[in-house]
C-alpha cells in the first residue's frame, strides 16, 4: 500500500506523523501541502471517502483561517463553497492529510494511524 502524505515541513504534527510512518516502514509519496495543494477535485474525492464532516478538513488553528473569518462562514456555507475555499490555499487544510486512495486520515493521532495504516 502506498500512501499520499500531504504535509507542511515546518509543522511539528506533520513531522511527528512522518516519523511514525517511517518507524512503521510505510511507503508514501510526500507532497508539500502549500506548494502543491490537492486540487478541488482531489479534495472532493478525499472528503467523500473520509466519512468526516467537511469542517474537519480546515486548519482551525491557522492564521489564514482566522484572517478570513472562516469560523463565522463555516456553518452557513455550502459544501461547494467550503471545497472551493479549501482548494484556494493549502494553509487552510488541516494537516497532515494522508490517503491511500480509499481511506483518509486528517491530522495525526497515533491510535488512529495504527488502526488505519497498519
Amino acid at each position: 500500500m502506498s500512501l499520499t502524505f500531504y504535509w507542511y515541513p515546518k509543522c511539528g504534527t506533520c513531522r511527528n506523523a512522518k516519523k511514525w510512518l517511517d518507524e512503521h516502514h510505510l511507503s508514501y509519496k510526500e507532497i508539500h501541502i502549500v506548494e502543491t495543494p490537492p486540487s478541488r477535485a482531489q479534495l472532493q474525492d478525499i472528503y467523500e471517502k473520509s466519512n468526516l464532516e467537511l469542517k474537519k478538513f480546515f486548519n482551525t488553528s491557522g492564521q489564514k483561517y482566522r484572517e478570513l473569518g472562516i469560523k463565522d462562514k463555516i456553518s452557513s456555507a455550502s459544501e461547494e463553497e467550503l471545497l472551493d475555499l479549501l482548494a484556494s490555499d493549502g494553509m487552510l487544510i488541516k494537516r497532515p492529510l494522508v490517503t491511500d486512495g480509499e481511506k483518509v486520515t486528517v491530522g495525526f493521532k497515533e491510535e488512529e494511524y495504527e488502526k488505519m495504516w497498519l
